[in-house]
């Protein structure tokens, strides 16, 4: 074969083996879970961020009421991506599912509380003995719950816990069903606004409300992939710091939220670039995972670090 029909073959085989790597890094499909709480995947999906930097990939979204249902249906195979708060993660690994931790967004300590009515007897946290609680059960409430007993010097014994998605908690608390409700945002921001209710206690001091980017195990093995979506989340939260008013409007739009219930949730949320989860961020997870084997509330003891992807796991 002469020089240039080498070269010619040489070429035809870099443009070949360029096309199939685009194509493994840009799949056909990527299915996304997000709740309402969600704001940077809500608006990444808002502002179609990522279905412009993977062309071609059909990005399909799908709405959960809390992280355990999300989880679920990432464990099935129902979805790829995700996000949730703290203790999701630590009922799924707890329960055999598989769960992969690959990034996470930095603590926000304001975002959730123990609502009760305005008028409720219930002053303190210690009032909240043989009191019915309502939570989403292996939600980031229900690790608030944990850590609001413990403040108060209560046991979980010493409390009537009833499980319940935020929407169904919302309507029993409405009707005197229970007697407080523990829930994160938008659903506090949304009572905090209303004054329909008065936080028995925030969530600062007592969690940190973590958030975490949870993936199928074929996706946690994806680098580049992850890589693009987890640039795609941090360029979104750069748009809501530098257009709050333009992020409030979409997301209420999309949310069927007030504007005044979003610019509160918003204000107190702070900047949230997503990166890879630190060596502190794991040590913290552990932590809430012990609280809940050592209260019996999850069937066995887990290793948090187990769950996480190597790739995305820094010091």
């Amino acid at each position: 074969m002469s020089a240039p029909a080498t070269r010619r073959a040489a070429v035809a085989i870099l443009a070949t083996t360029a096309a199939l790597w685009s194509r493994a890094q840009t799949p056909a499909s990527l299915r996304i879970g997000f709740q309402k709480g969600s704001l940077n995947l809500a608006l990444l999906k808002a502002y179609g961020l990522l279905e412009q930097r993977l062309g071609g990939t059909r990005v399909q979204w799908t709405e959960f009421p809390a992280g355990p249902q999300l989880l679920e249906a990432l464990a099935l195979g129902s979805v790829d991506f995700g996000a949730t708060g703290d203790a999701p993660p630590v009922f799924a690994q707890a329960a055999g599912k598989d769960i992969v931790y690959v990034g996470a967004e930095p603590p926000k300590p304001d975002s959730s509380a123990v609502l009760v009515k305005p008028g409720s007897p219930l002053k303190t946290l210690a009032d909240l003995k043989g009191r019915r609680l309502a939570l989403q059960r292996g939600s980031s409430a229900h690790f608030l719950a944990v850590q609001a007993l413990r403040r108060a010097g209560l046991a979980w014994a010493d409390i009537q816990a009833v499980y319940l998605p935020p929407a169904e908690a919302r309507a029993a608390f409405e009707r005197g069903s229970v007697d407080a409700w523990a829930v994160w945002d938008p659903y506090y921001a949304a009572a905090e606004v209303s004054g329909e209710l008065r936080a028995l206690a925030t969530s600062r001091g007592l969690t940190s409300n973590n958030t975490f980017y949870l993936a199928s195990r074929p996706l946690s093995q994806q680098a580049a992939l992850l890589k693009t979506l987890f640039q795609a989340l941090t360029d979104t939260d750069a748009r809501v710091q530098a257009d709050r008013r333009d992020a409030v409007q979409r997301y209420a739009g999309f949310a069927g939220l007030p504007v005044a219930t979003v610019e509160r949730m918003v204000e107190r949320r702070g900047a949230a670039p997503v990166g890879p989860l630190t060596a502190a961020l794991v040590a913290e997870q552990q932590q809430v995972a012990d609280a809940f084997a050592e209260l019996g509330l999850i069937p066995r003891a887990i290793r948090v670090a187990d769950a996480v992807a190597t790739p995305f796991h820094k010091a």
